[in-house]
């Protein structure tokens, strides 16, 4: 199936941050669907999380679901803001796990 021309038009008119977004997002879909990216690349997670805004005043608290992508890098655990997505993403059952296991 072609990806739809405004689709890639899109695409296209990203800057990097968006980019970088879309990457995170793809991959995760990817390896949730058994697509194996080798052992020189990271699996990347993606785990929904409420965050707190710290304003005193705030009667909303916490806001979201806002999406992270979660991986290992170097022996660190590194972690990127992917943004509010309108769907949940297709994840790993890895991931999913790991949420529960640290709360989110």
């Amino acid at each position: 199936m072609p990806i739809d021309r405004d689709v890639l038009d899109a695409v296209l008119e990203m800057d990097e941050h968006e980019l970088r977004r879309l990457v995170i997002v793809a991959r995760a879909r990817l390896e949730s669907h058994g697509v194996d990216f080798g052992s020189g690349s990271p699996t990347v997670s993606l785990r929904r999380q409420w965050v707190r805004c710290g304003k005193e005043s705030c009667t909303r608290c916490p806001h979201g679901p806002y999406w992270y992508a979660y991986w290992r890098e170097g022996g660190r655990r590194r972690s990127r803001y992917v943004g509010k997505l309108d769907d949940e993403p297709v994840n790993l059952a890895k991931g999913r796990a790991e949420a529960a296991r640290v709360g989110g």
